[in-house]
C-alpha cells in the first residue's frame, strides 16, 4: 500500500521474483493491478492464463472462505496486495486467518512496506510505534481523532502512523496543521520507491512556515510524534 506501483517489481529480492513467477494462481486486491505487475516480472505462463480471484474491501466475509478451495487441494496461491505488504492494512489478513484455521501453511515473503520505510526514513520513535490505518472521513471526527492519537503520542512516546486517500491527501494535512501542537513532529512520506519521493520531517510550527508539498494524488503515509 502507498508505494508506487510501477515500481514494485524492482525492489522485491529476486528470489522472491522466482517464486511468483511460477505461481499459477493468486487472490488479488485489484485484478488490472495484478495483471499488470504480472506482466512485469514475466510469469512463466502468459498472465491472461493465469487464475485470479479479487479479494478486496467489497469482499463478503461468507466469501472468503471460498478463496481456500485451491489451497485446500495442494495447490499453492499467491496473495497480492495492490502494492506493498498484503495483509499489511489490507485485506488479505482474512484469508490468511482462515489459512491458520484450516492448518494451510503460509510464508511471508520479503517485501517493500511503505509503512515500515517511511518510519525508518522518518527520524521518529520506531521503538515503540501505532499504525492507525485511516482516520474518519467527517472532518470533526477527524480533528477528535487527531487530537486523541496526539494526546496517546505525547503520553507514550509513541510515534503514530497513518494514511489517506490520495485525493484527500492535501485536507488531511491541512487539518492536521491547525490541529496538532506546534511542537508536535510530523513527517510527511510520500511516493515512496519513485523518482519523486519525498519524506521530510518538521515540527508543525515549521511546517507551517514552509512552502507545503503538493500531495493530490500522491501516495502518502503521515507519521506524528508529540
Amino acid at each position: 500500500m502507498t508505494l508506487g506501483d510501477d515500481n514494485i517489481a524492482s525492489v522485491l529480492p529476486p528470489d522472491v521474483v522466482a517464486i511468483v513467477q511460477k505461481l499459477d494462481i493468486f487472490i488479488v486486491e485489484s485484478e488490472k493491478s495484478a495483471r499488470h505487475f504480472l506482466s512485469t516480472i514475466k510469469t512463466l505462463k502468459p498472465v491472461r492464463e493465469l487464475t485470479l480471484s479479487l479479494l478486496n474491501e467489497h469482499t463478503d466475509d461468507k466469501d472468503v472462505s471460498a478463496l481456500l478451495k485451491p489451497l485446500l487441494a495442494g495447490q499453492d496461491v499467491g496473495l497480492m496486495s495492490d502494492a506493498g505488504c498484503p495483509g499489511i492494512a489490507d485485506p488479505g489478513a482474512k484469508l490468511v486467518a482462515l489459512a491458520h484455521q484450516k492448518n494451510i501453511k503460509v510464508i511471508p515473503f520479503v517485501g517493500p512496506s511503505s509503512i515500515l520505510l517511511s518510519l525508518m526514513a522518518s527520524g521518529l520513535n520506531g521503538q515503540q510505534f501505532a499504525f492507525l490505518g485511516y482516520l474518519p472521513v467527517d472532518k470533526q471526527a477527524r480533528n477528535v481523532k487527531l487530537k486523541e492519537i496526539e494526546k496517546r503520542s505525547l503520553t507514550h512516546k509513541e510515534t503514530q502512523i497513518f494514511i489517506e486517500t490520495p485525493y484527500r491527501n492535501q485536507h488531511m494535512l491541512e487539518a492536521i496543521l491547525s490541529t496538532c501542537h506546534p511542537n508536535t513532529k510530523l513527517c510527511i512520506a510520500c511516493d515512496i520507491s519513485l523518482s519523486t519521493e519525498m519524506i521530510a520531517t518538521k515540527t508543525i510550527a515549521v511546517w507551517k512556515q514552509s512552502p507545503l508539498p503538493e500531495l493530490h494524488k500522491r501516495p502518502t503515509v503521515f507519521l506524528l510524534l508529540a
